[in-house]
């Protein structure tokens, strides 16, 4: 079972919540970039019976005793539907790392009406290029009857701890899809340091007019092998994977 609140205390990479709340912050960690910037990413999870919008996420980072920093962002995905999850990648530019200790998360967001749930994740592949590089190729499909337009599609890749390690989200060009059409999509998956030692990822689609189905890929065990092309393809855990609905 799932615990939580929206009011979420979070200590160094373990969060806290306690068991009547319905939207809490999950998989989170605080970790510094590649550019020095200091990144607090996870997931707030929907454990309401109805869709969550303007998903914002306030932290502050303390030292042990005082704040040293503060920041705010929003999930990457505009409606999260109930039982689903929102990514978020705070990142904190004017913060002094060295005495980043800890910190905590502050949920806020409104309710809003159903969407039908048609944007499908139909296939994808997690790979890592020859020179380290880590990206998400597969299909997406519009299973609805009009256009759906602003489409993205936002990966959330995990640790072996089951936290996430980084999330990335990317649009075609055009942006819309239109009704029983695919796109063929490629997610560039920042933070190289972050990613070595990948343990699965999710995906989930959306457009402005339609809801993401529940996350894509169902689970599986983690298989990684070199192809001829001389990249690792990494697939799905079951330990970490949430199952389609």
């Amino acid at each position: 079972m799932r615990l939580g609140l929206a009011l979420v205390v979070a200590v160094a990479a373990a969060t806290t919540h306690p068991a009547w709340a319905d939207v809490y912050v999950q998989n989170d960690r605080m970790y510094v970039g590649g550019d020095g910037s200091l990144h607090i990413v996870g997931e707030v999870y929907n454990g309401l019976d109805a869709p969550l919008g303007q998903v914002a996420v306030d932290v502050q980072v303390y030292d042990g005793h005082d704040e040293v920093a503060a920041g705010s962002g929003w999930s990457l995905i505009n409606t999260v539907m109930p039982g689903m999850v929102g990514p978020f990648d705070i990142v904190i530019t004017d913060a002094d790392t060295r005495r980043a200790h800890d910190y905590t998360a502050t949920v806020d967001y409104s309710v809003r009406s159903p969407k039908s749930q048609v944007i499908d994740v139909t296939s994808a592949s997690l790979e890592r290029s020859s020179q380290g590089d880590l990206f998400v190729t597969g299909t997406v499909v519009n299973r609805g009857q009009a256009t759906a337009n602003m489409i993205s599609v936002v990966a959330t890749i995990y640790d072996r701890d089951g936290n996430v390690a980084t999330v990335a989200r990317t649009q075609p060009e055009p942006d819309y899809l239109r009704a029983d059409h695919e796109w063929v999509f490629v997610v560039p998956i920042p933070e190289r340091d972050q990613t070595r030692e990948v343990a699965g990822y999710s995906l989930v689609a959306e457009s402005e007019e339609y809801a993401a189905v529940p996350e894509f890929p169902l689970g599986s065990t983690v298989v990684m092998a070199a192809s001829a092309a001389g990249y690792v393809l990494l697939t799905r855990n079951s330990s970490i994977m949430r199952s389609r609905a």
